[in-house]
């Protein structure tokens, strides 16, 4: 007899909201003897303007930082998790808990220290409701005293201590520098913690449960009904994330690429939905040419013109050494045989612009320099892309019929994605244009 698919599963914050939605997530761990290893994020929003855990935890160390009484925001949240405690029938307190994290507040041990007790918090309780064993992720999760990550220290530790458990619970979001004080990771860092302890257990999958039913082909917001993906690679998911779709923080992927570990992002509210299947890679046809369609506003461009360019040896490289200079990074590079465009985040770039216009012409003497704002920045993806004819002159056709003026268009050498530039007033038209062409057509 085969032993069962060993996982981890990961649940969010709209998971984990309240009673009734710990409810669902034990309900949804039980069902399957393989979902061993679990962790969550701290409580979120139960209602459209109520306040996440974490954010009341920031306002509570905001006050104590300022030295003016705390007490009551402390008090605040931990009615929070009182009330899930009480809704779960559990025999199970936290007060202990809160006086040390009171103290520690007087102590002014650090945000990240205040930030990280919504995690912790969550997971004493799920400790507590599932039977399954604790894991502080302060005493596996490693960071070195710059602050930067240590991943070989961590994938020891988290394995040792892991391995040895059949059950664990093990809080998102934070770990611990060498002197043991907490580090955490980027907002939204639970993902990347889910990561790491599947890599660590060796898992067969990694479970990420959200409030979506996987990955949606285009924003929601703009698309109505967009259809589910059921099928996406490590490197379209990234193409995708990069470009603005958050359902998994972009961090994450790393750790399960190098395992070859899939991950499934699945829905809490709707356990019988199969989400989205994120693989390495798939003898799976896409249904459709395109696999996700994703993007941002907000750049500018500088444009460089200059004749026989083409022939000037290193030209490429000043033009980007005067924007390093400046500490910005370049979102695309397209260019032509006399000319050369730069686009970059505008916030970033605006506060430069006159010494990066300088620095150019002092370094390549360029024939006129143009730039370009309120720009957008849309990449369709997919792996079908390969091997279907005509992609990117069905794309220009379907902006040209939308009455899109395409301002920029830039196809990787892996042609998994194609990336398109327009005005910021164009972006949800051309979206929905895109999305039309190859899906609504071919419903």
């Amino acid at each position: 007899m085969s032993r069962p698919m060993l996982k981890v599963v990961k649940f969010g914050g709209s998971s984990l909201a309240d009673a009734g939605q710990f409810k669902k997530v034990g309900a949804i761990i039980r069902a399957e003897e393989g979902r061993r290893y679990v962790v969550p994020s701290a409580p979120g929003r139960r209602f459209a303007n109520d306040t996440k855990v974490t954010d009341m935890l920031y306002g509570a160390y905001e006050l104590a930082e300022k030295g003016a009484d705390f007490t009551q925001a402390l008090q605040n949240i931990k009615d929070r998790y009182d009330a899930i405690i009480r809704g779960l029938g559990l025999d199970y307190s936290l007060d202990e808990e809160f006086r040390i994290i009171h103290q520690h507040f007087q102590e002014k041990a650090g945000v990240d220290y205040a930030a990280s007790r919504g995690e912790y918090l969550n997971g004493k309780v799920m400790s507590a409701y599932l039977g399954f064993e604790f894991v502080d992720a302060a005493d596996v999760v490693k960071f070195d005293e710059d602050g930067s990550f240590n991943d070989r220290l961590t994938d020891k530790e988290m394995h040792k201590r892991l391995t040895a458990l059949e059950h664990a619970v093990i809080p998102g979001f934070y770990g611990s520098l060498p002197d043991g004080s907490i580090k955490t990771f980027s907002r939204g860092g639970s993902d990347i913690t889910g990561s790491l302890v599947a890599k660590a257990v060796h898992a067969d999958m990694y479970e990420n449960w959200t409030d979506v039913s996987g990955f949606l082909m285009a924003d929601p917001r703009i698309v109505e009904n967009p259809v589910t993906i059921s099928t996406i690679t490590y490197r379209e998911m990234r193409e995708l994330s990069y470009m603005g779709a958050t359902v998994l923080h972009e961090d994450a992927v790393f750790p399960l690429r190098k395992e070859g570990i899939p991950i499934n992002v699945r829905n809490t509210n709707r356990p019988e939905d199969p989400g989205t299947m994120v693989v390495e890679s798939t003898c799976n046809k896409p249904k459709y040419t395109i696999t996700g369609i994703g993007g941002k506003k907000g750049f500018a461009s500088i444009t460089i013109e200059k004749a026989m360019m083409n022939a000037e040896i290193g030209f490429g490289r000043k033009v980007l050494q005067v924007i390093e200079d400046e500490g910005l990074t370049f979102e695309h590079i397209p260019s032509g045989i006399d000319t050369f465009s730069v686009y970059m985040n505008q916030k970033d770039f605006e506060p430069h612009e006159q010494k990066i216009i300088a620095g150019l012409h002092r370094s390549v003497y360029p024939d006129m320099i143009e730039l370009e704002s309120d720009l957008a920045l849309i990449a369709v993806v997919g792996r079908g892309m390969r091997r279907t004819r005509g992609t990117a002159g069905r794309i220009f056709a379907a902006l040209a019929h939308a009455h899109v003026n395409v301002k920029m268009i830039d196809q990787g050498s892996s042609e998994l994605n194609i990336i398109i530039g327009v005005e910021n007033r164009d972006f949800e038209t051309a979206i929905r244009a895109i999305y039309d062409i190859f899906v609504l057509s071919q419903l």
